[in-house]
């Protein structure tokens, strides 16, 4: 049988045996708390709402004995007012204590203490009235005399109701105590036999286990002391029968290895040898090439230095270039400038002179005004002597401002003359500054163009450089790497020859004249 079906076997039986413990302990366990509930939710509060109902009844019976006590009417009207509300409270509880009771027996004691509780009602009444009417000495008569009895009945009742709930209480307890006992006895009987099944379990499984991994062990410790000749018998079907077949092709194939190991030793041997005397006719080449890198790498530095160089030149030509396409470029600015002031000059000029036209014109308009005025005032004869005089004089200014306007016209039109000479100049100015910006930017392009190409240049030196110094690191490393690759041969080679002494050691069957009898090793 296989060792994972007994474990299986054994541990199922174990936790049947467990799950059987359990599912009874929880019956148990649900039987105390239903019972334990009952006593709590039921039985107790019911003896408690009597035990409440019996002090009330205790209130009303010492305030009936006050009213018979008191003499002061206000006092006796307070204890009927206490009475009243007492027994109000009392009915109440009453109602909700008889929804509660549903047993035959408590039915019984519930009519026991409904007929009492009505006959001392009754009474207490009767005994009220007379303490209303004022007839102490009959209310005290009653109170000692017939109501004494019906009170006692009363709470005799009430008594009974309380021992037959402290009864029912009593016997759910005995109950859930015996529920109790039997849940232990349950667990002990099983807890006993699952302790007796789990020994017995163990010592049937650790049987199945020990054994053929002792003899795993044994095997084991032969192959261990290099002795690879010992038969055994791996028949079965468990897991240790498995474990000794394993063990058993571990053999074989460490016999296979062995051998094969033995006849490889040698050809490795004189292979390391052959690759370390190849590795030091590297390490040589090696050598001479890594001093050859060496000097191309530093004449690559001096060439790098050099287009550097060139580079920086480029660079500086290039930053004048732009600062001249600036300043062509502030200048045609300035020029453009002076053209916009020069037409604007112009435009002022022209305006001067419409300006002076309409002076003239009413030059002109004020001689016909005068002219006109000084025939008004011939005709007026003496009477526009006087206005003829002002109309003259006004026509003599006229005149001369018609002059001054002419004087004013020449010489604004010879300005507008020069300026529009001046504007022209200024516009070829402003035409030639724009051509040599032009040229200036097409410098500064070329500049950029050479600067980038030498940056470029550089940078590629720079790489070249980079790569012919990696390249020396590159072949220096090689070097180190032949140099350890040779060592590395040397050791290959004295491992090997260790390796055909360890390897000696082992035991194969050829080597003891035949196979050898089976050792007398068993797998379960």
């Amino acid at each position: 049988m296989k060792i994972s079906t007994r474990l299986t076997a054994g541990f199922g039986i174990l936790v049947l045996l467990i799950a059987f413990m359990g599912g009874t302990s929880i019956i148990k366990i649900h039987m105390v708390e239903g019972a334990l509930h009952t006593v709590l939710s039921d039985y107790y509060r019911k003896i408690a709402e009597l035990n409440e109902i019996k002090g009330n009844l205790n209130q009303v019976a010492r305030s009936l004995r006050n009213m018979v006590i008191m003499t002061v009417a206000a006092d006796i009207e307070k204890e009927r007012e206490q009475t009243a509300a007492t027994q109000k409270t009392i009915a109440a509880q009453w109602a909700r204590l008889e929804a509660k009771i549903v047993s035959d027996k408590g039915r019984a004691e519930l009519a026991k203490v409904n007929a009492a509780r009505g006959a001392y009602g009754a009474l207490q009444d009767k005994f009220l009235g007379l303490v209303a009417a004022g007839n102490a000495d009959e209310a005290r008569n009653m109170l000692l005399g017939e109501l004494r009895p019906g009170q006692l009945a009363y709470f005799a009742a009430v008594e009974g109701l309380i021992q037959h709930q402290d009864n029912r209480m009593e016997e759910s307890t005995s109950e859930a105590i015996d529920a109790v006992e039997r849940m232990k006895t349950t667990i002990w009987a099983s807890g006993a036999v699952a302790l007796l099944v789990a020994v017995c379990m163990a010592t049937w499984i650790i049987r199945a286990i020990t054994r053929p991994i002792n003899q795993a062990v044994r095997v084991s410790a032969a192959v261990a002391a290099g002795d690879l000749s010992l038969q055994f018998d791996a028949s079965g079907n468990s897991e240790t029968a498995r474990l000794m077949r394993a063990l058993k092709d571990m053999q074989a194939n460490l016999v296979r290895v062995i051998a094969h190991v033995r006849e490889n030793a040698e050809g490795v041997a004189s292979a390391s040898q052959q690759i370390a005397d190849g590795n030091r006719d590297l390490s040589g080449r090696t050598e001479e090439q890594a001093s050859a890198l060496e000097q191309t790498a530093a004449s690559m530095e001096e060439l790098s230095s050099t287009v550097r160089q060139n580079a920086d030149n480029a660079l500086q030509a290039n930053q004048f270039a732009i600062g001249a396409t600036t300043v062509a470029r502030k200048g045609g600015d300035v020029v453009g400038q002076v053209v916009g002031t020069m037409k604007e000059i112009n435009d002022s000029s022209r305006k001067i002179a419409d300006i002076i036209g309409v002076i003239d014109s009413i030059a002109f308009q004020t001689n016909i005004l005068a002219l006109n005025a000084a025939v008004e005032a011939a005709r007026a004869g003496e009477q526009g002597r006087g206005f003829a005089v002002v109309a003259g004089e006004v026509r003599n200014l006229a005149q001369r401002s018609a002059e001054a306007a002419k004087e004013i016209k020449t010489l604004i039109t010879a300005s507008v003359e020069r300026v529009e000479q001046g504007t022209a100049m200024v516009d070829h100015a402003g035409a030639t500054m724009t051509e040599i910006v032009t040229a200036i930017k097409r410098v500064t392009d070329i500049m950029g163009e050479i600067s980038a190409a030498s940056t470029e240049q550089s940078a590629g030196v720079a790489q070249i450089e980079t790569a012919m110094s990696q390249m020396d690191q590159a072949t220096q490393q090689n070097a180190a790497l032949v140099e350890q690759s040779s060592a590395a041969a040397e050791s290959l080679h004295a491992r090997a020859r260790q390796l055909v002494q360890a390897v000696a050691v082992f035991k194969l069957h050829q080597e003891r004249g035949g196979h050898g009898a089976p050792s007398g090793l068993t797998a379960a």
